[in-house]
């Protein structure tokens, strides 16, 4: 069966066995050969305990219990995520982490070198599915099979399968679900996900580690009572793959938490923007600004504004949803947007032999224990060009701001960037100019907005149920409403 899923009725699910899993087929080639970073292997030595400790040390006005509370409290739906963070400074020479965005179902295993002993069964996939995924399969209990189905990222999505089929012995079938497949080997029935054997007949899947990121509210229901979905789409929706709601449970988490000196910083953020508003918008940030499609992901639907050109680009490409965001651009200390006594610009690369600085951008994966969080993978990824002292002119910004590294062949095709990946190892980390109280603060704010995304999940269901009319009222897009499958 092709990695795309094929889309014709002969595609299956494949059947991963305990026993199967090798290092060489889950890790970037470059993991392999690579030494973690001292620093980066003591930060993620850490016990929730020191790093509150060692945070409110360097800012007393935090309150160390409800911080040390925040890391220690296990999350009810958003139990594996990520988060992009920008290392930035301000006009006053303020150094600090912001939130770029949080993903569901976010990648990052592939990219952590090894520790020199590691084994099969002590690779981090091993311990997201053992510490995480297993305990909650556990607590559901329910009747079927174990499976991973996924959209893109093969490498993990497999290597995830390969870790649960260890941990639960038994077999873990793998089955892709993309939203351009006419037949997929993924379905759900009577509240059910199911997956298609080879010999065609379906089977009931009682819990499923999901990597579907495309869309997923198309195919599979915010919630599902006969099996276990991780994460559930709820998640997704409550901010996980949705921009908008993400920084209104921002909001809703500052307010909630702001005698406690806990903060989620991101760039200042426009929300409910209807595409003829843009214009004014950008102009009143000083001509720079950030326009995102909601919903997208994968560096998909991310318009950098830099110029009268770009900003026509915009304009001029035609959109499926009804509304956007805009955001204050971090650009250089020359050519940031300047708004509402915000302005961010990145610290960037430590300089190159031929003076060069590259923006970068730092993703953290965590998962939610019985005990908290802990952190899954690291990684940063840089831009491919270097940032100027001036402002991009033409359409040239996203060459020196744009940083994920997915490229997008068509529909449902994907490759991958690794030049600009930037390994936690001993040749990469030092260019980050980065240290372990950076590190320290990345961490929690990426704890703080999975909290804050989680906290939305849990107020858009209710008894159980997904709350479709609370959830129109927060995000009002009739576009992404009618897409959402019951």
């Amino acid at each position: 069966m092709p990695e795309a899923g094929g889309g014709t009725k002969t595609s299956h699910a494949v059947v991963v066995e305990p026993g199967t899993f090798e290092i060489e087929n889950h890790y970037y080639p470059r993991c392999l050969n690579a030494q973690r970073h001292p620093l980066v292997s003591s930060f993620m030595g850490l016990s929730n305990k020191a790093i509150a400790k060692r945070y409110c040390h360097l800012n007393p006005h935090t309150d160390e219990d409800a911080l040390l509370e925040l890391l220690s409290t296990p999350k009810k739906f958003f139990k594996w995520a990520g988060s992009d963070l920008f290392c930035v400074t301000d006009n006053s020479g303020k150094k600090q982490m912001i939130v770029v965005e949080t993903n569901s179902c976010p990648s990052g295993n592939k990219s952590l070198p090894l520790v020199q002993d590691t084994v099969d069964m002590d690779s981090n996939y091993h311990m997201l599915i053992k510490r995480a995924f297993w305990p909650a399969v556990q607590a559901f209990g329910g009747e079927g099979a174990l499976a991973v189905v996924y959209d893109k990222n093969h490498m993990e999505a497999s290597g995830y399968a390969a870790a649960m089929a260890d941990i639960a012995d038994e077999p873990v079938y793998l089955a892709t679900w993309k939203d351009t497949d006419p037949d997929p080997p993924s379905r759900i029935v009577d509240r059910q996900l199911q997956v298609r054997k080879a010999d065609g007949t379906w089977i009931n899947v009682r819990a499923a580690y999901r990597y579907v990121t495309q869309k997923p509210w198309t195919r599979i229901p915010p919630v599902l009572e006969k099996s276990l979905i991780f994460n559930p789409i709820v998640c997704c929706l409550a901010g996980g793959r949705n921009k908008m709601c993400a920084d209104k449970a921002y909001e809703f988490f500052n307010h909630k938490n702001f005698n406690t000196g806990v903060t989620i910083r991101t760039p200042v953020t426009i929300r409910d923007v209807h595409k003829r508003e843009v214009p004014i918008w950008v102009k009143s940030m000083g001509g720079f600004a950030v326009v995102k499609v909601p919903y997208g992901n994968a560096g998909q639907g991310v318009y950098t504004i830099c110029s009268p050109e770009e900003l026509k680009d915009f304009m001029d490409t035609d959109h499926h949803y009804d509304k956007f965001i805009v955001q204050s651009l971090v650009g250089n200390h020359s050519w940031s947007s300047d708004f509402k006594g915000k302005k961010y610009y990145h610290t960037g690369t430590v300089p190159s032999t031929k003076g060069l600085t590259h923006v970068t951008d730092l993703r953290f994966m965590l998962y939610s224990t019985e005990k908290g969080f802990k952190v899954a993978s690291m990684y940063a990824r840089r831009a491919a060009d270097p940032l100027t002292k001036r402002a991009p002119v033409g359409t040239e910004s996203w060459g020196q701001l744009g940083t994920n590294l997915s490229i997008k062949l068509g529909d449902n095709q994907w490759d991958t960037d690794t030049r600009r990946l930037l390994l936690m190892d001993s040749r990469d980390f030092n260019k980050l100019g980065l240290g372990i109280d950076d590190l320290i603060d990345g961490y929690i704010q990426t704890v703080a907005s999975v909290s804050a995304i989680d906290d939305m999940a849990g107020e858009l269901m209710s008894k159980g149920k997904f709350d479709r009319e609370l959830y129109g009222s927060v995000n009002s897009d009739q576009a992404l409403l009618d897409e959402i499958v019951e």
